[in-house]
């Protein structure tokens, strides 16, 4: 059915927006109870960012969230925001920025289609079972008309699915590629498994890894679901401040949401502490999809060898391969995983320009980079950790 017999509104407030309505389009693989393919976009994942403050007014994240409707149902969701700069986006256009701006142009403010903050591939055009084709095509011609209407620059999609690019780029939108670090569960019934597939000198840097960061004088927990306590995001809250003031100048997300994880999404995190005597030194905050584990804040108030390695990577490792999930996305940019498993793997956004002769300058750079992230995939692949054949197999 066309796109245009399909009603779009724009909602400044998932408030305004029945949760039963979004989650049936966002995951109704999770309407019978069953935990959802993607965490972030659920209704609770989104609505605790902005109930937290950590999207809103102020924060360069205005909600633009969009619904269609077809015959008074709704077939579909975007989670739509108006940016005033490009930050805690992952797939970056400062560059982009700065050459409109220096030609006289005005860049910001710009529409994008994301999870905020959340560098992790997934549907960013959430449709009703049925209603794919129909519902993506009404919300990415509803967003570029809403750009046009109020004189936007650009409309971004970012961390979009393969299959969401190229309807997209079938639609004339320009296509990006990027690239982040996997771990690929394939098959195996416990960690030494997976060291099994490594190269021996490979093999034998884990293990000491492993063994150095155990000796750090203390214990690492798994905590997960009603495992995990109020206090214990007093830490992570300190954690994530001390990794965002390195990264970022300033957190991305405020105290409070991490309270609303606990009251609303606690059975979808797993928390990774080492503690000592008692009182957690580091950790790390992941959350759990049907299929994937996703890495997704570190921190640590004392440094010890090795230590993030283990809370990060390898302890993931083990919570997947226990829970017969197939992969952990450990995150945007790294490649100190690379040595430790985590395979380059491609991501993908697509972006609409407005002015004709940036599009085009945009779109000849992007020619560029996806030859080089293709090439730097191929280097960082055969550069990689497992045996020769196992590259082989897995490619």
């Amino acid at each position: 059915m066309a796109a245009q017999d399909v009603t779009i509104s724009i909602h400044d407030s998932l408030s305004q927006i029945d949760a039963a309505e979004w989650d049936a389009c966002a995951c109704p693989e999770a309407v019978e109870g069953a935990r959802p393919d993607d965490p972030f976009t659920t209704y609770r994942f989104l609505k605790a960012l902005e109930d937290s403050g950590s999207v809103g007014e102020g924060t360069g994240w205005h909600p633009y969230y969009m619904r269609a409707e077809e015959d008074g149902q709704a077939i579909a969701f975007a989670p739509l925001f108006l940016k005033s700069h490009s930050q805690g986006e992952y797939i970056f256009d400062h560059n982009w920025a700065h050459a409109y701006e220096r030609a006289g142009g005005r860049y910001y403010p710009k529409l994008q289609i994301a999870v905020p903050f959340t560098p992790v591939t997934g549907r960013r055009f959430l449709t009703r079972p049925g209603y794919e084709e129909t519902g993506r095509a009404a919300l990415l011609q509803g967003a570029i008309q809403v750009a046009e209407n109020n004189g936007i620059s650009s409309l971004h999609t970012t961390f979009c699915t393969a299959g969401e690019w190229q309807a997209g780029e079938a639609m004339g939108l320009l296509s990006r590629k990027t690239q982040q670090y996997h771990w690929i569960n394939h098959g195996y019934r416990h960690f030494e498994d997976f060291l099994a597939s490594l190269s021996s000198r490979k093999r034998k840097s884990i293990r000491k890894e492993r063994r150095v960061a155990q000796e750090f004088g203390g214990e690492i927990k798994q905590l997960t679901g009603d495992q995990i306590q109020p206090h214990h995001w007093d830490a992570i809250w300190t954690f994530y401040q001390d990794t965002g003031a390195r990264k970022w100048g300033s957190p991305y997300l405020t105290r409070a949401f991490f309270d609303s994880v606990h009251n609303e999404l606690r059975d979808d995190v797993l928390l990774v502490l080492a503690e000592r005597d008692g009182h957690p030194v580091a950790g790390a905050m992941n959350l759990v999809g049907r299929s994937a584990l996703y890495g997704r804040y570190w921190g640590c108030i004392e440094h010890h060898p090795c230590l993030h390695f283990e809370l990060c990577y390898y302890q993931a490792m083990d919570f997947s391969i226990e829970h017969g999930l197939n992969r952990v996305e450990a995150g945007a940019q790294g490649e100190h995983k690379l040595a430790r498993g985590y395979m380059p793997t491609l991501t993908h956004s697509l972006h609409w320009i407005a002015d004709p002769g940036f599009r085009e300058a945009v779109a000849r750079y992007l020619e560029a980079e996806q030859v080089a992230v293709d090439e730097d995939i191929e280097i960082l692949t055969s550069f990689g950790p497992f045996r020769k054949t196992q590259v082989e197999d897995h490619q």
